[in-house]
């Protein structure tokens, strides 16, 4: 901050007024865009805007960056970054943060809440109830559940979100194994060598990767028949490490038995033929949704922009190649 002018910041995403009102404290909110559109951004915006302010899954592309000339760091509120062009970052020399492992523990509790909602058929002995179709005790009215004791959990990327999922799978007496891009020397769990040997080995697998372009679609139809007609799968990690169509498909025709989705390849919509299945339980990206998680989510990017235009080191920056 120079002369006691505050920089003007642009949003990228619909924040909660609790992290608008904590980013107004600190800078000079310039404005909102609803979707990262260049044709979206004012002359108002271009001349002020010193930051961008969004997340992963919003992204900004070059020619956004091109229409906010005076942008000199983009600040991802929460772990991914997915969607943001780091090759034109770098070129217009735009520094990009993130917020890694501040949410990581609520998002592993989203993973087990849908691989409990799913496995349990949580959401349709809800719905019975409520339809007032109890009318007798019945054993087996959903069909065989196996529980989660004593059942494979496969875990695809034992990262900070990973190795949460693991402890609190533990605790439910699973049996763990993951894949990762390289193994882990620090834990306990048995790694496999492949993502399709993890498919097969597990009962239960929970997508908890960073998506980039290299694991696009890697769980595809291919992968969901190893996984096979009893096993469950769980993404809170990106949509896009997910084939949908492929997953339509297969919980349409007992593939799989069943899901849990919090994210999806386009957010919003979803894939059309998803709503109308009952074996997939879906929230709208929520996993990072706790207070805990927003407030340090909004701690770390505004510990980011004061280290910026403090000219100080970043806190959290994202590796730039």
């Amino acid at each position: 901050m120079q002369n006691g002018v505050r920089p003007g910041i642009l949003l990228g995403y619909t924040f909660t007024r609790a992290a608008r009102d904590a980013f107004g404290a600190a800078f000079d909110i310039v404005g909102a865009l609803p979707k990262p559109e260049p044709n979206l951004v004012t002359p108002d915006m271009a001349a002020r805007a010193r930051a961008l302010v969004t997340v992963g899954s919003m992204g900004a592309s070059d020619a956004l960056m091109a229409a906010l000339p005076q942008v000199s760091i983009i600040c991802c509120y929460g772990t991914g970054f997915e969607r943001i062009d780091l090759q034109a970052a770098r070129q217009r020399n735009v520094a990009v943060t993130h917020s890694p492992d501040v949410n990581a523990a609520d998002v592993a509790d989203m993973a087990m809440a849908l691989l409990l909602a799913a496995s349990r058929r949580v959401v349709l002995a809800d719905r019975f109830i409520r339809a007032g179709k109890w009318d007798k005790r019945v054993s087996g009215l959903f069909g065989p559940i196996a529980g989660l004791g004593g059942g494979r959990l496969g875990i695809l990327g034992l990262g900070a979100i990973g190795t949460r999922v693991a402890t609190r799978a533990a605790a439910f007496d699973m049996e763990i194994a993951y894949h990762n891009r390289r193994r882990r020397d620090d834990v306990p769990y048995r790694y496999l060598e492949t993502p399709m040997a993890l498919a097969q080995w597990a009962d239960y697998l929970v997508v908890a990767c960073r998506a980039d372009d290299s694991n696009r679609h890697l769980v595809n139809a291919d992968f969901l028949r190893a996984l096979g007609p009893r096993g469950y799968l769980v993404n809170v990690s990106r949509g896009s490490v997910v084939d949908e169509a492929a997953l339509a498909d297969a919980l349409a025709n007992n593939v799989i038995e069943g899901a849990g989705l919090d994210v999806f390849e386009q957010e919003p919509p979803v894939h059309p033929r998803l709503p109308a299945l009952e074996n997939v339980v879906m929230t709208p990206h929520l996993g990072g949704g706790t207070e805990r998680a927003q407030r340090g989510m909004t701690d770390l990017v505004l510990r980011n922009l004061k280290a910026h235009f403090a000219g100080q080191k970043l806190i959290t920056p994202v590796p730039m190649g």
